[in-house]
C-alpha cells in the first residue's frame, strides 16, 4: 500500500514519529516531515520541513502533493502542566488539527490518519471506543482531552459533508520510547523517572503511592498499529492502540530498578497528585486489525534507559512549548 506513495507525517520527529518515518520508508514510501524540532532530529531519508502548524499557510505546503497523511503533531505534558498551563494544550491542539485536516483536504489527500488520544476517555475501569461521548474527560485531561475530541469530530464532519470517508482515528495509550520529552518539568512518567534513574538522583522520588495503574505501549508498537489502521480501518472509526494491561506506578519503579547496577533509595510523595487511579484500554477492535503490542515493558524501558544515556544531546534539541514564551 505504501510502496511509491508520497506520505506526509507531521511530528515525525517525535517519539512515535520517529519510528513510524522508519516504517513507511522501509514500505518505499516517499516521506515528508512536518515539525518545529530541529532538523537534526529528522530522519535523514525524508524530506523535512521546519515549520509551526498552527498557521494554515504551512499546513498547506506541507499537505501538497501527499498521497497520505498521518497527522501525529501535537502537545505531550505532564499532569503538572495540564494544570499550569492549559492554553499551551488547548490551543495548539486545535490549531493543528483544523489546520492540517482541512489543508489535506484541500490538497486531495486520498487518505488520512488523525492521531487521538486515551485523554478523550472519562474515568472507567475500561475504555471502550465506542464509549467515549458517555461521559466527559476526566478532570486530570480535561483541556487535552476535549481538543483532541473535537478532532475526531472534524474526521465525522467530513465523512457527513464532503464524503471524505478513508480517514481513521487512533487513541495512543500511555505511549513511550526513544524521542520522547525527556524534560523534568513537562515530561510524563517514564521519561521523567527514566532521566532522573539514569542521571543518579537518589533518593529517587516518585509522585503519589504508587498505587494508580496505566496501559503502557512503546512507540514502535503504536507506529505499526498505525500503518495498520490507515489500511485497514479508514472508515472513520476510532480504534485504541495500548496493551490493554494494567500496570501500577510501583511495578514500573521496580522495572526501572531492575536495569541499573546501583540502585537507588525510592520515596513515595504523597503531597504530589497522581492523577486518575485506573486508565487501561481494551483492544479488541485493535487486535480484529491485527494490532497485537511485540515489546515488553521491560524490554522496552531497558531500551529506552539506553537510548537516554547515550543521546542527552538529542534530548536538548526537542522543541518544547511549555518552554515557549509565544505559540507563534
Amino acid at each position: 500500500m505504501y510502496s511509491g506513495k508520497k506520505v506526509l507525517v507531521t511530528g515525525g520527529t517525535g517519539m512515535i514519529g520517529r519510528p513510524l518515518v522508519e516504517l513507511l520508508l522501509q514500505r518505499g514510501a516517499r516521506v515528508r516531515i512536518a515539525s518545529l524540532d530541529d532538523a537534526g532530529r529528522a530522519h535523514p531519508e525524508a524530506e523535512y520541513l521546519q515549520a509551526n502548524l498552527m498557521h494554515f499557510d504551512n499546513c498547506a505546503r506541507a499537505c501538497a502533493g501527499m498521497d497520505f497523511v498521518f497527522h501525529l503533531a501535537g502537545v505531550k505534558g505532564s499532569p503538572a502542566m495540564t494544570a499550569k498551563q492549559p492554553a499551551s494544550f488547548f490551543v495548539p491542539t486545535l490549531s493543528f488539527n483544523t489546520n492540517v485536516m482541512e489543508a489535506a483536504r484541500q490538497a486531495g489527500v486520498k487518505r488520512l490518519l488523525y492521531t487521538s488520544t486515551i485523554g478523550v476517555y472519562g474515568p472507567a475501569e475500561a475504555f471502550f471506543e465506542d464509549d467515549v461521548w458517555k461521559k466527559f474527560p476526566s478532570e486530570n485531561d480535561r483541556f487535552a482531552g476535549w481538543a483532541k475530541r473535537m478532532g475526531e469530530l472534524q474526521i465525522e464532519a467530513y465523512g457527513i459533508e464532503f464524503g471524505w470517508k478513508e480517514l481513521s482515528i487512533v487513541r495512543p495509550a500511555n505511549v513511550y520510547g526513544p524521542y520522547d520529552n525527556f524534560d523534568l518539568v513537562t515530561g510524563m512518567v517514564i521519561p521523567s523517572l527514566i532521566r532522573r534513574a539514569v542521571d543518579g538522583e537518589n533518593p529517587l522520588r516518585v509522585w503519589g503511592d504508587g498505587t494508580p495503574q496505566r496501559d503502557f505501549i512503546h512507540a514502535r508498537d503504536v507506529a505499526h498499529g498505525m500503518l495498520l489502521a490507515l489500511e485497514r480501518a479508514a472508515n472513520g472509526t476510532a480504534i485504541n492502540l495500548g496493551s490493554g494491561v494494567g500496570v501500577s506506578i510501583r511495578e514500573l519503579v521496580d522495572i526501572i530498578l531492575s536495569h541499573m547496577k546501583t540502585k537507588p533509595e525510592v520515596v513515595y510523595d504523597t503531597s504530589k497528585p497522581a492523577g486518575d487511579k485506573k486508565r487501561i484500554m481494551d483492544i479488541s477492535r485493535a487486535r480484529a486489525i491485527g494490532f497485537a503490542p511485540t515489546i515488553s515493558l521491560s524490554e522496552g524501558v531497558g531500551q529506552v534507559m539506553e537510548w537516554y544515556a547515550k543521546h542527552r544531546d538529542l534530548v536538548r534539541h526537542r522543541y518544547n512549548v511549555f518552554h515557549e514564551k509565544k505559540m507563534a
